[in-house]
């Protein structure tokens, strides 16, 4: 039987949705169940493993999963012997300090002494030492921006996506400690065989997160103002013009990152041009 990549993801929440929803735009078929820990793509040779979010650096450094679908914050946290392969993009948050609105918070240094109360001890030990502090962890799972509020802790050490939880809760986020978002981490010493598989993942993967970066971008002009257009068009190589039916007139097409879209919308219609539209792309091979 050939070698099939085994891939843990999170068995249950957001960041399953999106990774599923990710391994579907790259054109692989997944027989699954929510309730199965098991289930085998139709066409790609990759088996996906649903496992609890902590759990997965720990499989894929044992090798019972290849590779698995996770949050870096996680990574950080379990300390696990494994790297990184790819950064996904979606489910960005950040790992934060707060502390209750009315703290007189001063910096890093205002943390010395104090309680702290969080879900990720590795992570808040490894700042704390890094700005040379001496605090009490108190380590406690879910609910943790309640801690200050029941007399637990004095600041809070917890991942922020919003902030509307914290601000809810009567807190307010001090320090940044790191951004994190999902990634693809596998073993470390990944069969030949399967790496290659793998590199073609990435490679799907690479595309389809370079299409969602990008918009495909039309518009007719004059041809007298085809070379002002151009001129201000950020485009991937130089755009193509073509001759319309109509004499005198061209369409002129280009790829343009979307948000740079809405910087020079204002440019393309002062210097001509008409019928602009921007269309997704569902693949891009740089």
């Amino acid at each position: 039987m050939a070698n099939r990549l085994k891939v843990a993801v999170q068995k249950s929440g957001r960041l399953l949705d999106d990774s599923l929803k990710l391994l579907k735009e790259c054109g692989i078929s997944i027989d699954n169940g929510r309730n199965q820990l098991k289930a085998s793509a139709r066409n790609f040779p990759i088996d996906v493993l649903y496992l609890r979010n902590g759990d997965i650096p720990q499989y894929v450094q044992d090798g019972v999963a290849d590779i698995g679908i996770i949050g870096q914050n996680t990574v950080l946290e379990k300390e696990k012997n494994i790297k990184e392969a790819l950064q996904l993009g979606f489910s960005k948050c950040r790992l934060s300090i707060a502390t209750p609105r009315q703290t007189d918070y001063s910096g890093p240094q205002w943390l010395a002494g104090k309680r702290i109360a969080t879900s990720y001890p590795n992570s808040l030990r490894q700042y704390l030492k890094s700005n040379n502090v001496t605090a009490e962890i108190h380590e406690i799972s879910g609910s943790v921006e309640i801690a200050p509020n029941i007399g637990l802790a004095d600041a809070i050490c917890d991942l922020v996506s919003t902030g509307s939880t914290l601000f809810k809760n009567n807190l307010v986020e001090q320090e940044v400690m790191f951004k994190s978002q999902a990634c693809i981490v596998q073993n470390e010493d990944l069969d030949p065989e399967l790496q290659q598989i793998l590199d073609k993942l990435v490679f799907r993967i690479q595309s389809v997160l370079t299409a969602r970066k990008n918009k495909y971008l039309l518009m007719n002009a004059r041809d007298e103002a085809v070379q002002d257009i151009i001129n201000v068009l950020p485009g991937m190589k130089s755009p193509t013009v073509m001759p319309l039916a109509q004499s005198g007139w061209s369409s002129i097409h280009t790829v343009i990152s979307e948000d740079r879209f809405w910087d020079i919308i204002d440019s393309l219609k002062d210097k001509g041009a008409e019928g602009i539209l921007i269309v997704p792309i569902q693949k891009m091979i740089l």
